[in-house]
């Protein structure tokens, strides 16, 4: 297959954890062809279709030079993304208004023949806070809300919250709140500015000690092992990014029945990869603009999590390229 990869630039890559870094290597590895481009590179005009500034590449195997590519800034090279067989969508968040602008040109592509992986549509159809509400049985106390009223409301219920804005990554902008209620008004203007925005409320789960699961899905089917990311010092956040500290440990019961309910539903709809948040028994978060810990997975416990991803995507194009795709991914 020819892969394009649409992704932050290649340069700020840190690929002894970068989980596209190791889905470019195993793709290179099955005999593939990898190209890449950012968002910022896709472009439509009237009378074309829609084209990509791409960078042709192969993995060098070494670091820091771990590539080499045969086009460089200017002098990318124009290709229809129709003339791909799988095009890779992997900008990390955050999931602002020029990445609904890039869902938007790719499902154009789309039209026009592009496979385009995670489908765009149901990119912009799960937002990575808000899809949890379609599994209400999953998760914990919620609030969703606009009004600081509520939110005060919800406090005085449940004691000890969390607070986050719904467009944060990597556990940016997260607060938590005990039953004295310190600052509470301060964060709610910090993070719903005066009415303005979106805050999403949740109860404290005390369960967060042993860890933030990321329990990933590949065509429906969950990865064996979840990465637990573990809350370091006096921190409440387990993101990698915030500090947190990643241990692979086998799916619990309750982590294969959420991924069990959750991933052949949203594989149905265009969701080749996703990565459910769990907390204890609870589901917090379903992120699917570019679900990470590929790495860390293999890392510790062996199990090859990019060619199960690479395999996936080889069987997803060769079904829509025949035609017989479930209806979520043609």
């Amino acid at each position: 297959m020819k892969i394009l990869f649409v992704a932050d630039p290649l340069e700020s890559f840190q690929i002894y954890k970068d989980t596209t870094f190791s889905m470019m290597r195993e793709a290179q590895k099955r005999g593939h062809t990898l190209s890449a481009c950012a968002p910022k590179d896709i472009m439509w005009q009237r009378g074309g279709v829609v084209t990509a500034f791409v960078r042709d590449i192969r993995l060098t195997g070494q670091s820091p030079d771990w590539f080499s590519a045969e086009q460089q800034a200017p002098n990318e090279r124009p290709a229809a993304l129709k003339e791909f067989d799988a095009v890779v969508m992997r900008k990390d968040p955050p999931f602002n208004s020029e990445f609904f602008y890039a869902t938007h040109l790719l499902e154009q592509a789309e039209r026009e023949g592009a496979r385009v992986f995670n489908k765009p549509r149901a990119l912009r159809d799960h937002p990575e806070k808000l899809a949890i509400l379609e599994w209400p049985q999953f998760i914990g106390p919620t609030l969703v809300t606009r009004d600081a009223q509520d939110i005060r409301r919800f406090h005085a219920e449940h004691q000890d919250i969390i607070l986050k804005p719904l467009d944060g990554m990597g556990g940016t902008g997260i607060f938590r709140v005990k039953e004295d209620g310190l600052n509470l008004g301060a964060i709610i203007e910090t993070l719903n500015k005066n009415g303005a925005e979106t805050v999403m409320v949740q109860a404290f789960l005390p369960a967060i000690a042993q860890g933030d699961k990321r329990v990933l899905v590949i065509g429906g089917q969950p990865v064996p092992y979840s990465l637990a990311r573990i809350p370091q010092g006096g921190e409440v956040r387990g993101n990698l990014a915030a500090g947190g500290k990643g241990v692979a440990q086998p799916l619990t019961v309750r982590d294969r029945e959420i991924a069990q309910a959750i991933g052949p539903v949203l594989a149905e709809r265009g969701l080749l990869l996703m990565g459910l948040d769990v907390i204890g028994e609870h589901l917090t978060e379903i992120n699917v603009t570019s679900p990470t810990c590929f790495q860390e997975i293999f890392d510790q416990t062996g199990f090859d999590v990019a060619a199960m991803f690479v395999q996936a995507l080889e069987a997803a194009q060769a079904e829509v390229h025949s035609g017989a795709g479930p209806s979520g991914i043609n």
